[in-house]
């Protein structure tokens, strides 16, 4: 994509930024005039390599575990010392089940487990996003992710559907005690998409679980990374200037495949 500095000068953190839909979102960043992208992520040498390949000068890797309120705090502010402000939050972070989630089989530790990334490493982040954005007097925008499966439900994967109907929750609340700041909160909700994670959580590879979920959109094609990064570009820059509390869905027009294995579609 021809860079159209949809983010000129801005400041910009992304967890969960080493791989997937964060990496793809943080060169996106960057390559549309970002100042700053701060890859924020457990896996080290991922993050370390992506923020060196866009560049020493104008990305920092900060391992950041979000279920830990103290490493994101010192994440947010590790960025405001390097960079004087911060602009825009990609809250990013997240996992998805362990196991097969049924309600009548309910794992309420593996529950905690997911919910302590997906629920309170969002609210972690931000909280602390938006206190240095009030703090700094920045205009900012925030964005999570969330997911369709949010708003379709699923077959297998109960803990991680709840934890992405409360990311919608969190990002509707927090728009609006934000807004006379002049900070947006929007989401960003994606159909099942080859990540990382959803591979190794199906022991598939890329082009595999492409065509498996080729089917479950009625647009023709495939989703794909940077679909979903183009859409976070859009909620971060001026485009969406005055959108907030809105959950853009990114999906293909999402229909139910005919196996139910995969119906609760995670990213």
């Amino acid at each position: 994509m021809a860079s159209q500095n949809k983010v000129q000068g801005k400041v910009v953190i992304v967890t969960g930024g080493a791989s997937g839909i964060g990496e793809a979102t943080a060169l996106l960043f960057a390559e549309n005039g970002a100042r700053a992208v701060v890859i924020a992520d457990v896996q080290d040498e991922k993050g370390q390599k992506l923020a060196g390949s866009i560049g020493t000068d104008r990305s920092t890797f900060i391992h950041c575990d979000v279920t830990d309120e103290k490493q994101v705090k010192s994440l947010v502010e590790s960025t405001v010392a390097l960079y004087g402000h911060l602009d825009i939050m990609f809250c990013n972070a997240g996992t998805v089940s362990s196991g097969k989630q049924m309600v009548v089989d309910f794992d309420l530790d593996m529950y905690e487990k997911l919910f302590a990334v997906n629920v309170r490493g969002m609210a972690a982040c931000v909280k602390h996003a938006a206190r240095a954005m009030v703090g700094g007097g920045r205009k900012g925008s925030i964005i999570c992710t969330a997911s369709i499966a949010a708003t379709t439900g699923g077959n297998i994967h109960t803990d991680y559907v709840m934890s992405k109907c409360v990311v919608l929750g969190l990002v509707k609340s927090a728009s609006y005690q934000l807004g006379e700041h002049g900070i947006r909160v929007n989401s960003v909700s994606p159909g099942a998409v080859a990540t990382p994670l959803v591979c190794n959580a199906l022991g598939m590879g890329v082009e595999e679980v492409e065509k498996t979920f080729e089917s479950t959109s009625c647009l023709k094609g495939v989703l794909k990374l940077n679909h979903v990064a183009k859409a976070v570009l859009f909620l971060a820059s001026d485009d969406s200037e005055f959108v907030t509390g809105h959950n853009l869905v990114v999906d293909g027009g999402f229909i139910f495949p005919q196996s139910t294995q995969f119906n609760s579609s995670p990213q």
